[in-house]
């Protein structure tokens, strides 16, 4: 692997983003502007409290994790799970399940939205009453967090 990686480097392309005020932000105009304190999004929760199916912990977890998989970072190919981001499950005997996840970089411009997309799949999974979904920084994120499967489809192994 290269010693010089940078997760800029595995950025595919730029989305440009519009702000609620009309305003966008375009790639090639340099830095993105600071997010809105409506931005900021350190914690979000999902699910609405009722479990319609009751499931064993042990046959949730690999449920939620599939979830995880199917929430992607829009700036890198990938899903949060394979991609690191995802530091832990705690899941409740009632189904309640907290996630930890970081971020590739603490400037994301889409931080807030990965949040609620985390928030809102995991509580909508089959068996989960409520998913509480909390931002850390520590420890940061590094590749070597990533999947081999990830590290593979990116050409990094």
């Amino acid at each position: 692997m290269a010693e010089d990686f940078d997760v800029e480097d595995l950025k595919v392309h730029k989305i440009v983003q519009r702000k609620a005020d009309g305003r966008r932000h375009l790639a090639i105009a340099g830095n993105a502007p600071p997010p809105s304190a409506a931005d900021d999004v350190d914690e979000a929760f999902g699910g609405d409290g009722e479990r319609a199916v009751a499931v064993a912990r042990d046959e949730l977890e690999p449920r939620v994790v599939a979830t995880l998989k199917q929430v992607y970072d829009p700036e890198i190919p990938l899903n949060v799970y394979d991609l690191g981001l995802i530091y832990g499950l705690d899941i409740s005997d009632e189904g309640d399940v907290e996630v930890r996840m970081t971020l590739t970089a603490p400037a994301c411009p889409v931080a807030g939205q990965i949040v609620k997309d985390v928030a809102e799949r995991v509580g909508g999974t089959e068996g989960v009453r409520r998913s509480h979904v909390k931002l850390v920084w520590d420890p940061p994120w590094t590749k070597d967090r990533m999947t081999d499967e990830a590290l593979l489809e990116l050409g990094l192994l």
